[in-house]
């Protein structure tokens, strides 16, 4: 007897069975030395067909990912709540008059400057993201393009030695991406990127750390729990910028035109240097965020339905151990 399954080469469990793929230990040692398994008990094919009803069967990378969660039904339960409750909760914040001036100070702000930064990467600029200002340099520099493509590649190769292609194809996109924004356009319309992406950018960076809850089950996301400090300040973020254009699409006196600290927002260099309309710059604002909440929805759907399909599988197995334990006791 081996120290691991016959079938996918994992670690030998005590029981009968392999936890991983779920071969019954003799019989895979059977076809593997004999071409054909031993003559098999009748009631098996009935067990591995309710292993299957679950509708999943985990890759080696799914189950290697939920391998750290050792409760799936309450994850199944945190995968519904976190997302919706964050976005109620900012929703509350953002109509009081408090709690929605320390929401913008404090979670939307640094999202919305990051905003700015990152579109400056993507076009080639070395910028600095701080509370209340982006320090971006009037021409492109070599830094920022060199930092972003090295990261780039690592996640790249990282995501393709784990076998992690849609982690791989998403590296590929962002660097033709960076490459078309450092090479590809001209100089007037990254200025019209860069200030567009405070908000922007915003919206999109703030998606993005909400989905980040469904992902990283073996990484300090889960196990550290900084998802939900994510989650949270994805969330409030997002529904202090969409409100806004939302808002202003109702009415326009609500476009935060004008000066900050002596500085032009973002809206009036759009509309007075870049000759937008109001209506055009309400428009992309606010379509933008519809199409972040679509991806959002996409990726809850989906995140829920997995969370699920791991508690319909775990509890196929152990219905399936609990039976070769019976058989066993029976003999």
């Amino acid at each position: 007897m081996t120290d691991s399954c016959p079938w996918c080469s994992a670690p030998r469990d005590p029981g009968p069975t392999c936890p991983r793929c779920g071969a019954i230990y003799a019989k895979a040692e059977a076809i593997k030395s004999h071409g054909r398994a031993v003559a098999a008990v009748d009631e098996t094919p009935l067990v591995m067909e309710t292993v299957e009803e679950a509708g999943f069967v985990p890759t080696d990378e799914d189950g290697d990912e939920w391998r750290a969660v050792s409760d799936p039904a309450f994850e199944l339960k945190c995968c519904i709540a976190a997302i919706p409750v964050m976005l109620l909760i900012a929703m509350l914040f953002h109509a009081s008059g408090l709690g929605a001036s320390l929401q913008r100070i404090f979670l939307t702000m640094p999202v919305h400057e990051l905003g700015h930064a990152v579109t400056a990467w993507f076009c080639g600029f070395t910028a600095i993201p701080t509370l209340w200002k982006t320090l971006i340099p009037e021409s492109r520099g070599f830094i920022a393009p060199l930092a972003m493509f090295a990261g780039l590649g690592f996640m790249i190769a990282h995501a393709r030695a784990r076998e992690q292609s849609a982690l791989m194809y998403a590296g590929i996109g962002l660097v033709l991406l960076q490459l078309i924004g450092t090479f590809g356009i001209k100089h007037e319309t990254m200025q019209v990127l860069i200030a567009f992406g405070g908000d922007g950018a915003g919206m999109i960076i703030a998606t993005v750390l909400m989905a980040s809850f469904f992902f990283g089950k073996r990484t300090q996301l889960y196990k550290g729990s900084v998802r939900w400090g994510l989650v949270a300040i994805g969330a409030a973020s997002f529904v202090d910028i969409f409100a806004t254009w939302v808002s202003a699409r109702k009415d326009d006196q609500n476009v935060p035109y004008g000066t900050t600290g002596g500085m032009a927002s973002d809206a009036m260099v759009l509309v007075d240097n870049h000759g937008w309309s109001m209506q055009l710059l309400i428009g992309r604002y606010f379509w933008l965020g519809v199409c972040c909440l679509i991806v959002l929805a996409l990726v809850y759907a989906w995140g829920v339905w997995r969370a699920h399909a791991e508690v319909e599988s775990r509890e196929a197995l152990q219905k399936k151990r609990d039976w070769e334990k019976r058989r066993q006791e029976g003999r």
